[in-house]
C-alpha cells in the first residue's frame, strides 16, 4: 500500500508556528486551521517544532505533514464518526539539529500565531536548561533585533494562568531592555483551556482506516467529536483567529478561570486519579475501566462526591458536566490508552489533583478518600512500572524511595505533602506495593 505524501508543495503563508508535533495539538489545533482555511476565512500553513530531540518530526515529513483525523464517538445515542485529512501543516522541524532553520521560521514576516503543548512541565524557568521558554527568548529577541512586529502567543498547556506564567518565564530568560520592551508592549500572551480527548493513533484499526483510505498514514490520529477551546485576551486575537466564523465551539473571554476549574477538576482530575491505579488493574483502555464495577464506581466518587462540592458553580451545571465526563470517558470508539495520560503523572497530580484535595479538606475537615487513594496508586505505579516522567522524577523513584520521603519533595507537589492532617497515614494504608 502507498504511503500518504504530500504531491505538490503547500502554497499558504506560514501564519502559525506550533511547538509540539503530539496527537493532542494534530488533532486540536491543527485540525481547528484546517477547519478555518477550508471554511475559507483563515489562509494559514503551520509550522511544527519538536520540543525535544526525539519525537514524529521525521515520519510528519515523511507524509509531507499530510495526515487524518479520526473522530468517533456516541452522541445522542448514535454513532458518529468522521474523517478528515489535514492539509495544513507545511512540516516539522528539530531544534537539535535545524536550530538555524527554527530561527528562520520565527523570522517570517507573516509569522502572527505561537501556539504550544510541552506538557505542564514544559512551561518553567531553569537558568541552566534549554527549556520551551528559553527557546521562545531567544527567537523574540530574534524578531526584535530584525524589527519584525510581535507575536500572539496561545499555549495549550494544562497550567493555570498558562499564557502568563509562559510571558513570566519567557521575560526571566531575556536580559536586554529593548527586547523586554518589545515583549511587553508587541507580544500578546493568551491564557487557555483545551477540552478534547485525544486517543491518537489508533493501534488495534489502523490496518482497518488505511485500508478504507486506501493509501498507509502513518500518523492517523483519534480523537473525540466533542472540541471546546476557550481563549482568555484581548479582542483583537478574536479578530485575528477567526474560529467562530468557521463554526467551532471557541469562547473568547476576559476570564477562564471557571471553565478551567470546571475542566481541570472534573474531566483531568479523573483521569489522573484513576489512570494508574487501573492500569495496575491489568486495563488497557480508559472506557474498560469505566465499566468495571471497581473503578466505576471510583470514578464517580470523584467526580460526584469529592470534585463537585470544590467547584463554585450551579449544581445543575456541575452535575451535567460530570455526567459528560463519564459519557465521554466510556466512548468506546476513542481508545484512551491509560499509559497516554499516565505520562508525566507527578506533575499532572500536582496540577489536576491537589488544588481539589486540599478544597474538599477545607470544606469538610476530612480528607476525600478516593483522591487520598490516587497519590497512593501513584506511587505503587512510580515504584513498580516503568514510568514516562522528567528525568529527575525517574532518577528520584528509581531508589524506590518511602512513602514520607515521596510526599516530602516538596520541588514535586509544591509543599510537603506530609503536612496535610492524616494524610501520609492514609497513602501508607493504600499503598499495596513496598519498595
Amino acid at each position: 500500500m502507498k504511503q500518504l505524501t504530500r504531491e505538490t508543495p503547500l502554497t499558504r503563508p506560514v501564519r502559525v508556528l506550533q511547538f509540539g508535533e503530539g496527537n493532542f495539538l494534530r488533532a486540536f489545533v491543527d485540525w481547528m486551521v484546517d477547519r478555518m482555511n477550508k471554511a475559507g476565512v483563515f489562509d494559514s500553513a503551520v509550522q511544527i517544532v519538536q520540543p525535544l530531540p526525539q519525537g514524529m518530526c521525521d515520519v510528519i515529513n515523511e507524509q509531507g505533514g499530510l495526515y487524518h483525523v479520526i473522530l468517533r464517538g456516541v452522541k445522542d445515542g448514535q454513532v458518529v464518526e468522521q474523517i478528515e485529512q489535514i492539509d495544513c501543516v507545511n512540516g516539522c522541524l528539530n531544534p537539535a539539529t535545524q536550530w538555524d532553520q527554527v530561527v528562520e521560521a520565527a523570522l517570517n514576516p507573516d509569522l502572527r500565531f505561537v501556539f504550544s503543548n510541552t506538557t505542564e512541565a514544559g512551561i518553567e524557568y531553569r537558568p541552566d536548561a534549554d527549556t520551551f521558554p528559553s527557546k521562545v527568548a531567544k527567537l523574540v529577541t530574534a524578531r526584535a533585533k530584525a524589527g519584525l512586529g510581535g507575536l500572539i502567543f496561545i499555549p495549550c498547556e494544562l497550567i493555570e494562568h498558562n499564557g502568563q506564567k509562559l510571558r513570566e518565564c519567557v521575560l526571566k530568560y531575556i536580559t536586554d531592555p529593548e527586547v523586554v520592551r518589545y515583549v511587553e508592549d508587541k507580544c500578546i500572551f493568551c491564557s487557555t483551556l483545551v477540552d478534547r480527548i485525544v486517543a491518537g493513533y489508533p493501534r488495534t484499526d489502523a490496518a482497518k482506516y488505511c485500508e478504507k483510505l486506501g493509501i498507509e498514514d502513518k500518523l492517523l490520529d483519534c480523537g473525540e467529536p466533542f472540541f471546546f477551546f476557550v481563549i482568555e485576551g484581548p479582542a483583537e486575537v478574536e479578530k485575528e483567529l477567526p474560529a467562530k466564523a468557521a463554526g467551532l465551539n471557541v469562547l473568547f473571554t476576559d476570564d477562564q478561570t471557571p471553565y478551567r476549574t470546571r475542566k481541570v477538576r472534573f474531566l483531568n482530575g479523573a483521569h489522573t486519579a484513576s489512570v494508574l491505579g487501573a492500569h495496575m488493574a491489568g486495563f488497557t483502555f480508559v472506557d474498560e475501566m469505566v465499566r468495571d464495577e471497581k473503578f466505576g464506581k471510583f470514578l464517580r466518587t470523584v467526580l460526584f462526591e469529592e470534585v463537585m462540592p470544590t467547584v463554585n458553580l450551579p449544581e445543575a451545571e456541575k452535575k451535567a458536566y460530570a455526567e459528560s465526563v463519564l459519557e465521554r470517558f466510556a466512548n468506546p470508539y476513542a481508545q484512551h490508552r491509560l499509559l497516554s495520560i499516565a505520562l508525566n503523572s507527578v506533575s499532572k497530580w500536582k496540577v489536576r489533583v491537589l488544588p481539589t484535595l486540599l478544597d474538599y479538606l477545607k470544606l469538610t475537615g476530612k480528607l476525600p478518600a478516593c483522591l487520598t487513594q490516587s497519590m497512593a496508586y501513584l506511587i505503587d505505579f512510580y515504584r513498580s512500572c516503568e514510568i514516562n516522567d522528567a528525568p529527575e522524577v525517574k532518577a528520584f523513584f528509581a531508589g524506590k524511595p518511602d512513602v514520607k520521603t515521596i510526599l516530602g519533595k516538596a520541588e514535586f507537589w509544591g509543599m510537603d505533602l506530609n503536612t496535610i492532617p492524616g494524610f501520609t497515614a492514609a497513602v501508607e494504608q493504600g499503598v499495596t506495593k513496598q519498595p
